[in-house]
């Protein structure tokens, strides 16, 4: 037995932990440079603001209604994410992370009249430690868990088990086609050509023909929502092939200065992201993309990229590299809004080709390095390299418009709620 435990409108309950007033209140979050609505709880729903929509076109909405809106505040998002993961280790110790609110659970242990306790007190203990509500679908497999958490949200039950094919034939006969895991708008509109309206009608296909006529991941499917169990949890996630960090400007960048106080900053992130994950890079990009504000002007997409002499977590090296292939992409006269920094080639720091004269230079490095990322993760500060400005990055005229941030509640010691 699988469960799929699921975050409520998680980015609008992360604002809600430290918010108690907001509690009933509709509040929605912006994507970077408080542009359109990404994410809202379900009040915000109810009134008709939708997942994608900019907020200049709600704004009326948002006044009449006394929406609360939020900037995104990915690093109180991660924080909170990790919590609700270890919280459910504590109860379950088998979890594969799915995504930054969701979370597959091994049951197979657990017996069939145990399940729906099980799945109460997964809930209880993730709203009470954390303050994140949830809801939890178990099933046989991971394909009916998520139809199964799917229909507990909708009707608000908290918790759905499907233990037994009786249990799902109905719900999968309610079901509409993209509402299936794995079952895109192309895959959709073909299997309604076909004369398929639901769930129950695809589960009824003969798993041989799906697999001639489409392919062996369709063909898992109907088995999976036949309850056979053909997708196990991935405790590993799979090794990364790259880390990207971008970022649109909150104005247009019109001279190289900022550009090179950006691109430092994106390097160092990048970087430290990587370490964290214990790799090194053989290959850096950098991409430079002209700004759509302000006059009509044709977006410039542009990119170079360089390879490492040795494979390196250096942010020094990397920084070097990225402001070489910078100064290549710049051209005057143009208005930027928007750069990358991609690195790519990672392979785990044990396996990585040494040079015969460098290692004493790349102990030096790591040991530096290890002393910037732990004051960086200490909520004391932060320290950088020079090349990004003294200012920090939200002062800066590349940062992104986050006008509605909230604190770092949780990951920033001046930032720590006090009671009174």
């Amino acid at each position: 037995m699988f469960a799929l435990v699921d975050c409520n409108s998680f980015y609008a309950s992360c604002e809600r932990v430290f918010r108690p007033d907001l509690c009933g209140r509709p509040v929605v979050v912006l994507s970077n440079n408080d542009g359109c609505v990404v994410a809202g709880s379900a009040e915000a729903k109810a009134l008709g603001i939708r997942t994608g929509v900019p907020l200049f076109q709600v704004r009326e909405l948002v006044r009449k209604h006394g929406v609360a809106v939020f900037s995104s505040n990915y690093t109180l998002y991660g924080d909170l994410s990790r919590r609700v993961m270890s919280t459910l280790q504590t109860l379950v110790p088998t979890v594969e992370v799915y995504s930054i609110d969701e979370a597959f659970l091994d049951l197979s242990m657990v017996p069939e009249d145990g399940l729906l306790a099980l799945g109460e007190q997964l809930r209880e203990r993730v709203g009470r430690w954390v303050g994140v509500p949830v809801c939890v679908g178990i099933a046989p497999t991971k394909t009916l868990a998520k139809l199964a958490n799917h229909r507990a949200k909708r009707l608000g039950t908290g918790v759905e088990v499907w233990a037994t094919a009786d249990d799902w034939q109905g719900p999968l006969q309610e079901t509409p086609l993209d509402d299936i895991w794995g079952v895109g708008r192309r895959l959709s509109a073909r299997l309604s050509a076909m004369g398929l309206g639901n769930a129950a009608e695809l589960a009824a296909l003969d798993p041989g023909w799906v697999r001639q006529h489409f392919s062996v991941v369709q063909a898992r499917m109907v088995r999976e929502l036949n309850g056979e169990p053909c997708l196990s949890l991935e405790l590993q996630p799979p090794p990364r092939q790259q880390i990207i960090y971008s970022r649109s400007f909150g104005q247009a960048v019109v001279s190289l200065p900022p550009l090179r106080q950006a691109v430092n900053d994106y390097t160092a992130r990048a970087a430290e992201k990587m370490r964290a994950e214990g790799m090194l890079a053989g290959r850096i990009s950098v991409w430079l993309r002209t700004a759509p504000m302000g006059k009509p002007q044709q977006l410039w997409p542009d990119s170079f990229t360089t390879g490492l002499p040795q494979a390196s977590a250096d942010t020094r090296e990397l920084a070097r590299l990225a402001l070489q292939l910078l100064e290549r992409l710049w051209k005057p006269g143009l208005r930027y809004g928007k750069v990358a920094v991609m690195l790519t080639e990672l392979c785990p720091a044990g396996q990585a080709q040494g040079g015969l004269f460098e290692a004493q230079q790349t102990q030096k490095g790591e040991a530096l390095m290890a002393v910037m990322d732990g004051i960086n993760r200490s909520g004391k500060g932060r320290v950088w390299l020079a090349g990004r400005g003294m200012k920090s990055g939200e002062a800066c005229i590349w940062s992104m418009r986050r006008a509605y941030l909230s604190p770092a509640y949780t990951t920033r010691l001046g930032d720590l709620p006090r009671v009174s």
